[in-house]
């Protein structure tokens, strides 16, 4: 259980700080950045500064415990269809296989926190029903 909780929480964290902390900096102390990752795709600018924002709510979503699961599964499934647009925006214009495979690579890193959190909670769930020892569980 506690190898399960260090690749919740490194998973999540990195996805915080990647796809949460870094668009808002952009936003908040380089703005004329802010499209640069859009931009070249056709997106126009507003849509730049819509997706920083709400890359940031879903990102601090994931992290905070407090937040009721509902949310979080909303959360994760809008980084999830930002990071699947993202992949497929960049095969159609520019072709680039980094630019396609770093979204993918974020994706896969974005599922290890989804399905880490789901493992927690079952484990949570019957340790409170105490149906199963918690020691030794995914460790």
């Amino acid at each position: 259980m506690k190898k399960t909780k260090i690749i919740f929480w490194a998973s999540t964290i990195f996805i915080f700080l990647f796809e949460g902390i870094m668009p808002l900096i952009t936003l908040l102390f380089a703005p004329q950045y802010i499209n640069a990752g859009t931009s070249p795709l056709g997106y126009p600018d507003y849509f730049a500064v819509a997706l920083a924002l709400f890359k940031f709510i879903g990102a601090l979503a994931i992290l905070l415990p407090a937040i009721p699961d509902r949310l979080k599964e909303w959360a994760y499934a809008g980084l999830t269809f930002n990071l699947i647009f993202a992949m497929i925006s960049h095969a159609v214009v520019d072709g680039n296989i980094g630019f396609i495979l770093l979204p993918a690579g974020i994706m896969a890193i974005l599922a290890m926190s989804y399905f880490s959190k789901n493992v927690i909670q079952r484990a949570d769930i019957r340790r409170k029903q105490g149906n199963i020892p918690v020691f030794n569980q995914m460790a």
